[in-house]
């Protein structure tokens, strides 16, 4: 979809405006370049909405921490800075920020193998080609950020996916049945199914996070939601992240759509109000909720190397950690690439997201840390000139691509435009 030519006028910081697409609240920097350069992100994003390709959409463009454009776009149904949203994997880099603090604070190592804190993968073992299983070489904690470590998912092609579907490790659902018992019954059943492939010698999208998740619980001793409010949600004021909705805000948790004959259809099966009850896990792959505001502040915290608003929440080597590539790249690279349509030397496997490896976009794109969520959220955060991007949506799957990788570089031409 091109952006429609009519433009909108300039942004005032905070100022209003009502939009034939819905309500739209929208903040800039002062100074025409922000208004005028921005308008046109803001725009296409609109444009997705009224083309019936996005049910609703938010964005959030900060830089240094200072919010340069903001908007809340209404379509099929409202939305504004309370709506709060399934970013599903977006999960993943928070759940690798806790995992870094735990190795900032010397409780753990990258290298340190998994059945260290999870005995019940002592003795996996790695599906081969003829159907026959061999002992696996050992798994390591940086294996279970990178998609490397040999799980597999619910879905996809794997030839696991039936094997986890029949054990009951449904994604977006497992947490939520009780006969799983929680994150530790999750383990025991994934720890008797084979691997995907020996760790460290492929890509696969898969439950690592999850295991990570449970690293972090069984270090910390804290259950994996209480520790990231303390670590990460506390500090960064993200009050309304979590992995449930609390009663007191459900009316704020945003609808979900899938595209359908004439449209949007709004899902209704009973998945939609999983999140209004408390699960049995914290599910470190998939499992929060959050506004555009609160992951827009982790994102600001990454894009400023670990502190936002004079407040450090890991050490400047540690969010470099983070979002650096993790060698070897190597045997990780094809399938990334053709996970995320990502071309070819573009991209890196960091902990729990990509790192961009060129300047495609422009200044300061090359080193940006992103991920994305199932149902359409997405975000960056760019170190080296301190910009961060946060999008929220609704729709499964994405009809129009993702808005983030549309959006991005229309960010990048506004900033050079100023710099």
């Amino acid at each position: 979809m091109n952006a429609r030519g009519d433009g909108l006028p300039a942004f005032g910081r905070r100022a209003f405006l009502q939009l034939a697409a819905g309500a739209m609240v929208a903040a800039a920097a002062p100074g025409a370049w922000a208004g005028a350069r921005l308008d046109a992100v803001l725009e296409r994003l609109r444009g997705f909405v009224e083309a019936g390709a996005l049910p609703f959409a938010s964005i959030r463009i900060a830089r240094h921490g200072e919010v340069l454009a903001e908007a809340h776009i209404g379509g099929v149904e409202p939305v504004d800075a309370h709506s709060l949203h399934r970013i599903y994997s977006m999960t993943k880099p928070v759940v690798a920020a806790a995992t870094v603090l735990l190795v900032e604070d010397g409780s753990l190592s990258l290298h340190d193998p998994v059945a260290r804190y999870v005995p019940e993968f002592a003795g996996l073992r790695v599906l081969g080609a003829d159907g026959a299983t061999v002992p696996a070489r050992p798994m390591t904690v940086a294996h279970l950020l990178s998609h490397s470590c040999g799980l597999a998912n619910s879905w996809g092609d794997s030839p696991l996916a039936p094997r986890y579907r029949e054990a009951g490790l449904v994604a977006a659902r497992w947490m939520y049945d009780p006969r799983i018992r929680g994150l530790h019954g999750f383990a025991e059943r994934l720890g008797r199914l084979p691997l995907a492939f020996q760790p460290g010698s492929a890509w696969l999208y898969g439950y690592g996070l999850d295991i990570a998740g449970l690293v972090v619980e069984r270090v910390s001793g804290q259950r994996l939601g209480d520790f990231l409010r303390e670590r990460v949600f506390a500090p960064l004021g993200m009050a309304a992240t979590g992995f449930h909705v609390p009663v007191e805000r459900a009316g704020h948790l945003a609808g979900i759509y899938a595209p359908g004959e004439g449209g949007l259809r709004r899902i209704e099966d009973g998945s939609e109000r999983l999140p209004l009850a408390v699960p049995f896990a914290d599910a470190g792959s998939s499992g929060l909720l959050s506004t555009l505001e609160d992951y827009g502040r982790f994102a600001d915290m990454l894009a400023a190397g670990g502190e936002r608003a004079g407040i450090r929440v890991m050490a400047p080597a540690t969010a470099r950690l983070l979002m650096a590539p993790h060698a070897p790249q190597a045997p990780l690279l094809e399938a990334l690439e053709a996970f995320g349509r990502y071309a070819p030397g573009s991209v890196a496997q960091a902990l729990g997201g990509i790192v961009r490896t060129d300047a495609r976009s422009g200044p300061g794109s090359a080193g940006e840390y992103a991920w994305g969520g199932a149902a359409g959220t997405g975000f960056f955060a760019a170190p080296r000139i301190g910009l961060s991007m946060t999008v929220m949506t609704q729709v499964m799957p994405v009809a129009a691509g993702s808005a983030r990788d549309v959006l991005r570089p229309m960010v990048y031409a506004a900033l050079q435009a100023r710099d």
